[in-house]
């Protein structure tokens, strides 16, 4: 902390910028004109409603910066706080808005289907599920045709992996280390990152070694990752397997994209052992990565099973589990329903988002201003020592900061006090790895290229005054 304190005086205070500084080092850059007024706010201040969240909100929750930004107003990919100062959103809700903030269509769908009908269930029909449920499958590839509604990430995530279980007949999962897959209880065994995770019973999991091509220790070799699979289902089980799940690009690990080749290698070797393949699409999907629509599609896979939430419904409590007839049909056997799972009010907002995503054409759009940005970044990376490894496809980025780059030693009390200086300079990104020294770069998908050069020339200035 005391390394962070003196990083923060000098990065905030009135040192002159170093002559390896870049063309940024003199005037910081300044956000790309937008033609848009935020509404006037009068309500209650940052300090009074942070003193009210303490008070009667629970203690485990966290929050960005120092002092904690009040937003009040979205408008695609800008956030605007309590005195109507404007921000570049370059982690969207956490991975969650991706049509954009207020994007007209889907609150247009959300305000029409809300003045008809808000609430019903399943139990009676409405066209809206059904719509949105065909929209949606038309996405997938091979027999990935039933879909089930729920309302987040985590609970899609529950419920596919009691799908596995009912299905094989086995109990044991396999997952990632540095992976995340929720916040339940069940969910919260197959995330294997320590800072996510409470002292309680893990259950029948086995985490398997993550093929993180920077940090693994065998790079880039999916072989050898694999190995560690057929290794944990060999010596560590009975030899059958419910399943194995995963991000195809690690999302809270800090944008980490699978070694190329591991997901083939291993989803054959978990049918095998009797298991079924999952892929946890909730940050990946929609687009997100560029080159496909979903980040499974970037190793040549077909799940079985596939999750999603975030992204799908732009801000609304939206997740879905996609599966085949025939693993769908074993939760037939029992009633299994869900409240608020394919809400009208839901699957409105959740269809217009995927048309917004066709019309708009942001799949192509990722690909285009996300490989500007990485060329952008990783010319960064050559004039400073502290930048480690630029990564990722399209919109879902990650810079990881170092102090040594042979040794690759987390830069964490550098990346807190950039992380401040962004936010001064009027950049929100996000954090992730499991020491927090990953900058998160996944901006709703209407960035522009301009908001690209933005972000990374804000970052270039900060970097100057470290």
């Amino acid at each position: 902390m005391a390394l962070q304190r003196l990083l923060l005086k000098k990065a905030f205070g009135e040192a002159k910028p170093k002559s390896l500084c870049c063309f940024f080092s003199t005037a910081p850059p300044s956000l790309p004109a937008f033609d848009y007024e935020p509404k006037p706010y009068n309500g209650p201040r940052a300090d009074e409603l942070f003193q009210k969240r303490k008070q009667f909100l629970g203690p485990s929750l966290f929050h960005f910066y120092q002092k904690p930004l009040n937003i009040v107003e979205g408008k695609m990919q800008y956030l605007y706080d309590e005195n109507g100062r404007r921000y570049l959103d370059a982690f969207a809700g956490i991975v969650t808005v991706s049509a954009g903030h207020c994007h007209p269509d889907v609150l247009n769908a959300i305000f029409e289907q809300s003045k008809l009908l808000q609430h019903a269930t399943t139990i009676y029909l409405h066209h809206a599920i059904a719509d949105f449920a065909e929209a949606l499958a038309s996405k997938f590839p091979g027999n990935l045709k039933v879909v089930h509604f729920v309302n987040s990430g985590s609970e899609a995530n529950e419920l596919a992996m009691l799908m596995a279980r009912l299905y094989t007949g086995n109990l044991e999962m396999i997952s990632l280390r540095n992976g995340y897959h929720g916040g339940s209880s069940n969910t919260m065994s197959l995330t294997a990152l320590n800072t996510w995770k409470y002292p309680i019973p893990q259950g029948e999991i086995h985490h398997a070694v993550n093929p993180d091509p920077y940090h693994g220790v065998f790079g880039s070799d999916a072989k050898s990752y694999a190995k560690d699979v057929q290794d944990h289902i060999d010596y560590g089980t009975a030899g059958k397997v419910a399943g194995f799940i995963s991000e195809t690009i690690q999302g809270v690990g800090g944008a980490v994209e699978l070694a190329p080749g591991y997901l083939k290698l291993v989803y054959d070797i978990v049918r095998k052992a009797g298991g079924v393949c999952i892929a946890d699409e909730v940050q990946t999907g929609f687009g997100r990565t560029g080159t496909h629509y979903w980040g499974f599609e970037t190793q040549g896979v077909i799940p079985d099973i596939v999750t999603m939430a975030k992204g799908i419904g732009n801000g609304l409590p939206l997740g879905a589990v996609v599966t085949t007839p025939e693993i769908a049909s074993v939760l037939a056997q029992k009633t299994q329903f869900n409240t608020y799972g394919g809400n009208p009010v839901c699957s409105a907002g959740g269809l217009a988002v995927l048309r917004v995503i066709d019309k708009e054409k942001r799949q192509v759009h990722s690909a285009d201003v996300g490989s500007h940005l990485l060329a952008r970044l990783r010319d960064l990376q050559q004039r400073y020592e502290i930048i480690g490894d630029v990564r990722g496809r399209g919109l879902m980025v990650g810079v990881e900061l170092v102090t040594d780059r042979n040794e690759k030693t987390p830069a964490k009390a550098e990346t807190a006090v950039l992380f401040e200086k962004l936010r001064e300079l009027g950049v929100l990104v996000g954090k992730g790895g499991l020491h927090g020294n990953v900058f998160r770069i996944k901006p709703p998908l209407c960035l522009t290229k301009d908001d690209a050069d933005f972000l990374v020339d804000a970052l270039d200035y900060s970097m100057s005054k470290l």
